[in-house]
């Protein structure tokens, strides 16, 4: 069916019966009744890809799912967070032209959003509103507890609730003594070991991730091979690791939103070379054991150096509290607050150079 023939009335019976599947809620229904009643039609947006995205919408013709190409001209945005992003739910103008445009974006539930790349201070957005945040780590190679700290971090943040998962069982004989070492740094997180090979796991993952996740990690991790033994057929292209050093290729160019056979979506992003935090609340809920211990400090602001009553450094002196785990936690505090400090200098130059231009517009000022 060609564009020109979809029509722009949406029906809630239709949007319902369709979208659902793909996480459409009778709060997100009642949220876009304006749009509506605009002409508009609710869709996802499974793809971005050079100024334009592929949404999932029901065609109002038949009541079945389509795929439909959109121009984003409309909503982008010079702040990278504000832009179209895999995840995002969108009202699409049908009848544009040259090509159906995406006219609005619904607010996000939740999103992940890591540090740009480099030593830029802005976000980037890899998935957005998702329940569960799969952090693939791959068992081929010994696991980096301070990586995983940071992909625990970033996912905390974003508001959905992180599972670890050790893909690639099959190839070690250790899987659980390395599953129990991760839960370690993992307060309240559920911790999985999986192999898609013989299917060690899956199932269990599969009723874990009901709704809408997304699959982060490393290249090399099992993320595109999780996502294919998920959706139960070959949805994403794999690659072998190089036997040299166990380091992936890049599988996945892009994030792409896949449907699921029971329902839900899972969404497959590029690997993460770099892991930069983009705000701070995640930090405190992968470090919740640090957090509670500081309560208990006799200083409420208690630097956890020498102080006297220090709970945590005395956790630190007995073993409770391994050096390791305490070294990145301070780290990535100072790294969230360089990442803060160049946040407020951004906005204030933004702020700035908004204002210059609303003067110049202004014209001179008159006697």
């Amino acid at each position: 069916m060609s564009y020109a023939t979809l029509s722009t009335t949406s029906t809630t019976s239709t949007t319902d019966s369709t979208l659902s599947g793909h996480g459409w809620t009778p709060e997100l229904e009642e949220l876009f009744t304006p749009l509506a009643e605009a002409g508009l039609t609710p869709a996802r947006i499974a793809r971005v890809d050079r100024g334009q995205c592929d949404v999932v919408l029901a065609d109002p013709g038949t009541g079945e799912l389509r795929t439909v190409r959109a121009d984003t001209r409309p909503v982008r945005d010079p702040d990278p967070v504000n832009c179209p992003c895999t995840g995002d739910w969108a009202a699409v103008d049908l009848a544009a032209e040259p090509m159906p445009t995406v006219s609005a974006l619904l607010p996000r539930g939740t999103a992940i959003i890591r540090k740009g790349a480099g030593g830029r201070s802005d976000g980037q957005v890899l998935a957005a509103n998702i329940d569960t945040v799969l952090i693939a780590v791959s068992l081929a190679a010994d696991p980096d507890l301070g990586r995983i700290e940071r992909f625990l971090a970033l996912a905390w943040e974003s508001g959905a609730e992180p599972v670890v998962v050790l893909t690639k069982a099959d190839l070690v004989d250790d899987a659980e003594f390395v599953r129990a070492d991760v839960e370690g740094i993992a307060p309240g997180v559920t911790v999985l070991a999986v192999s898609a090979e013989t299917g060690e796991g899956v199932d269990v993952l599969r009723a874990c991730t009901p709704g809408s996740t997304a699959l982060i990690g490393q290249s090399g991790a099992g993320k595109s091979t999780l996502t294919n033994a998920l959706a139960g057929m070959d949805a994403m292209t794999v690659q072998q690791t190089r036997a040299s050093d166990e380091k992936g290729r890049h599988t996945t160019t892009t994030r792409e939103l896949i449907p699921l056979p029971g329902g839900g979506v899972v969404i497959d992003t590029p690997g993460l070379r770099e892991v930069g935090l983009y705000g701070g609340q995640g930090l405190a809920q992968a470090f919740s054991d640090i957090e509670e211990l500081a309560e208990n400090c006799r200083f409420h602001d208690c630097g956890h150096h020498s102080e006297p009553g220090c709970a945590v450094s005395a956790a630190l002196a007995d073993g409770t509290l391994p050096q390791r785990r305490m070294d990145s936690y301070l780290k990535l505090q100072r790294e969230n607050e360089w990442i803060a400090s160049r946040s407020d200098a951004r906005l204030a130059a933004a702020r700035l150079k908004k204002w210059k231009a609303t003067i110049k517009s202004a014209g001179p000022i008159r006697p």
